[in-house]
């Protein structure tokens, strides 16, 4: 029997949740929210599909009561607030520390063996903040962003090479950010043919601009965050570490010295199985990728200095 829990019953973790379901990726997934009543109705909306979908994933929604969120393998925390018209970037992060330290706390006490994985934003100080702050060992917490930016990057590939999705490799790793993350348009294929051999360096350029500003094109065309992409991401991440896949996905993931770095959690290829990170895989980069890296690894790091500033950390 496998069990996941979701945090967060918004529209990110409510959407994890239903492609978890609809997947059947785990036996059960608890979801749990602050606000009274929510999880419960988005668990009982979801499970009024199950006869539509044809799955048996059992979907269970509780308000703050973390004693039902026991034993679980996975626990995916999407907690926090979206940042607010007039709220700097240091507020979000003090606002959403606090949360994020609380809820993984209260999640070890009744599943202390389970794998984390945080979606919360600003996604990879939020992870390093976990691990750091919990003690955990670091195969066990994993920030979920590359899997989505890498997802979009493929998406945007397919639309200019004008070509099935599912046939495009492509990777984004560096920090989960509008400046910081960074497309390999390099290493991407398609069928295993270089996409530099199909399509022109300014178009190749135009696809990364398009992947860096993905989540922010999506912003303003809602008028909110996206949640169907992100949602998926998260759920393809956890059935890699339930089902055991060994799938390699970028993930931010702490590093003792891959690529150069330490004491940092950042968006690197991993191979995700039932320990959670199996491995890291180390990229030979060129000198223009390696300076990108470098450029993002200080950026992140700036933040996570905000951390210690605020002296969550």
């Amino acid at each position: 029997m496998s069990k996941v829990t979701v945090v967060g019953a918004g529209n990110v973790g409510a959407t994890c949740a239903n492609v978890l379901a609809v997947n059947e990726v785990a036996n059960q997934v608890v979801l749990i929210d602050i606000k009274e009543g929510l999880a419960e109705g988005k668990a009982m909306d979801i499970m009024q599909t199950a006869q539509l979908m044809g799955f048996d994933t059992v979907v269970t929604g509780v308000t703050n009561d973390y004693s039902k969120t026991a034993d679980s393998d996975v626990v995916v925390i999407t907690s926090g607030l979206p940042r607010k018209p007039g709220m700097t970037r240091e507020e979000l992060i003090g606002v959403n520390a606090g949360i994020v330290k609380s809820v993984a706390g209260n999640v070890l006490k009744y599943s202390p063996n389970a794998i984390l994985v945080i979606v919360s934003n600003p996604m990879d100080p939020m992870a390093y903040l976990t691990l750091k702050s919990l003690g955990l060992p670091r195969n066990r917490v994993i920030g979920m962003g590359g899997a989505l930016d890498s997802s979009r990057f493929k998406y945007f590939l397919s639309q200019a090479l004008n070509c099935n999705a599912n046939e495009v490799e492509g990777l984004v790793i560096g920090g989960h950010g509008d400046t910081t993350m960074i497309p390999l348009t390099r290493l991407a294929t398609y069928k295993g043919i270089p996409v530099t051999q199909l399509l022109p360096a300014e178009k190749l350029e135009e696809v990364a601009q398009s992947t860096m500003v993905g989540g922010a094109t999506l912003t303003k065309l809602l008028g909110t965050s996206a949640w169907m992409a992100p949602g998926a991401a998260t759920s393809f991440l956890v059935e890699s570490i339930i089902k055991d896949q060994k799938k390699m996905i970028v993930c931010a993931a702490s590093l003792e010295g891959e690529y150069g770095m330490n004491d940092i959690m950042i968006g690197v290829p991993v191979i995700i199985g039932k320990n959670g990170i199996e491995k890291i895989v180390e990229l030979e980069l060129n000198a223009e990728e390696k300076a990108k890296l470098a450029a993002s690894e200080a950026a992140v790091r700036k933040t996570n200095g905000i951390l210690t500033e605020l002296g969550v950390l």
